[in-house]
């Protein structure tokens, strides 16, 4: 058996008739052709593909009601799609059934810029928002970098490079209409900005990562775009230094929009695929948002403390072309680790720690990693104790995926061990299951199960990720 595959369930049978009925309801907008198929088996993660039955491409709520009732009466599994763009394993069909795709749900519902929110269907993509925003003086900030729909952020709770200023979709989404396993449409919070009304249901299905409801609709939060925005870049001598200085920013209350890491395999890779100069050792960049007095006080404060941790080359990009260059090639860098090494498949990690704990963490990872047969890359949004390493593999070697699982187990351990997480945004999907019991313990895992069995008696949505079984335990 592949090493990558070890422990997954088999397919589940798909009764007789049932391809039919999906084909007879959404005619063309069902498909079983092998392409299809394959294009909706795999994500951006290491994993082989492994393809649904058929997919359905959603084009209102109804349509999701209607699949998810059908899957629910005969027991057949069923994953929501939006981009494709996760990196553990959320897409995938480990026990075949049937691929949801919420893509073409792509309405802008209702902007409200008085309350500052705006209520999307699930396939909306990130840049196709702001770009919407840009005349009324608002903006959604939420930026994992991948252009993905707000359906498959809010379900993966994903986070990004401002999160340490304004937080992750599990701070910014307000109110959601899900589709539950067996076909009901169900209304969750509402635009007020506070509730002590009942149970969060809300923050239940933010991050659930499809397995607990299929979230049709989103309102989420806007903010004002900043006045003034100011972006610069800083080199240090080791990673240590650069780490310590985000912690002294953070802990002197700086409060900078975003500030990133990239280590030297990180900033030669980017430079190489990019087509950048920058200066090859560790580097932050920074982005200020404010008013100019501002942002010219937050840069000043910013500039004395990595001065003072050995930071040299501090470079500004003040022009919007400038910042827009620098922050492309920083959300390229998953694609420019893969072309350190052609025909690899990337196999990615991430963990959160405590801001204290953030520099022992990266450099005993780093250190970890010296002894790697295979290139790999560091980066992370510092800022709030996330980062990520990426480890480029040969598929045809299985003996690398098991090198460099060894080290996502250490790297995953170390963290937990200093009160961090499993993974601070990229998800758990099929990747960081084996590491829930670890995380949260065996009490909080078994009401886990009880919210699952409750919501989706049957185990169709999106089977075999997220919550490990109790037989997986141990």
């Amino acid at each position: 058996m592949n090493p990558m595959l070890q422990g997954q369930s088999a397919r589940r049978a798909i009764p007789q008739g049932f391809l039919e009925a999906l084909r007879e309801r959404f005619g063309t907008a069902f498909s079983t052709s092998e392409a299809v198929r394959a294009h909706h088996g795999r994500d951006e993660s290491p994993y082989p593909p492994m393809l649904p039955d058929g997919v359905v491409h959603a084009a209102s709520i109804e349509d999701i009601a209607w699949v998810a009732a059908h899957c629910h009466r005969h027991k057949v599994p069923l994953i929501p799609f939006g981009a494709g763009s996760s990196l553990e394993g959320h897409v995938l069909a480990v026990q075949g059934g049937i691929s949801l795709d919420l893509s073409g749900m792509d309405r802008i519902l209702s902007v409200d810029a008085e309350d500052q929110c705006v209520t999307v269907q699930a396939g909306v993509r990130r840049k196709q928002l702001n770009e919407h925003l840009r005349d009324t003086g608002l903006f959604f900030p939420v930026d994992p970098g991948a252009d993905a729909t707000l359906g498959g952020m809010a379900s993966t709770r994903a986070s990004g490079t401002n999160a340490v200023r304004y937080g992750t979709m599990r701070d910014n989404v307000m109110a959601l209409k899900v589709v539950t396993a067996d076909g009901r449409i169900v209304h969750t919070g509402s635009r007020a900005r506070k509730s002590s009304a009942g149970y969060d249901l809300t923050g239940v299905f933010v991050g659930s990562e499809g397995t607990l409801g299929i979230i049709a609709e989103a309102t989420v939060r806007l903010y004002p775009q900043p006045e003034a925005v100011s972006a610069a870049v800083c080199n240090f001598p080791t990673l240590e230094a650069a780490v310590n200085s985000v912690i002294e920013i953070i802990q002197m209350g700086v409060p900078i929009a975003r500030v990133e890491f990239m280590d030297t395999d990180a900033v030669k890779a980017t430079n190489a695929y990019s087509k950048l100069d920058l200066a090859e050792s560790p580097l932050l960049l920074f982005e200020f948002h404010g008013s100019p007095e501002g942002v010219k006080e937050q840069a000043l404060a910013v500039g004395e403390i990595t001065a003072g941790h050995g930071g040299t080359d501090f470079q500004w990009a003040e022009h919007p072309e400038d910042r827009t260059r620098l922050w492309t090639a920083r959300h390229h860098a998953y694609f420019a680790g893969v072309q350190m090494r052609p025909g690899c498949r990337a196999t990615t990690t991430d963990v959160c720690v405590p801001i204290s704990q953030l520099a022992h963490c990266v450099s005993a990872t780093a250190a970890d990693l010296e002894t790697a047969s295979f290139p790999h890359t560091i980066v992370g949004h510092v800022g709030d104790g996330n980062f990520h390493v990426l480890m480029m593999i040969d598929p045809d070697k299985p003996e690398e995926w098991r090198e460099s699982e060894l080290i996502n187990r250490r790297l995953v351990e170390r963290a937990i061990a200093m009160g961090g997480t499993c993974t601070g945004e990229h998800g758990v999907g099929l990747h960081k299951m084996e590491f829930m019991q670890a995380e949260h313990g065996e009490g909080a895992l078994d009401m886990m199960r009880a919210l699952k069995q409750a919501f989706d008696p049957h185990h169709i949505l999106n089977p075999g990720k997220t919550i490990p079984p109790p037989s997986e335990e141990g």
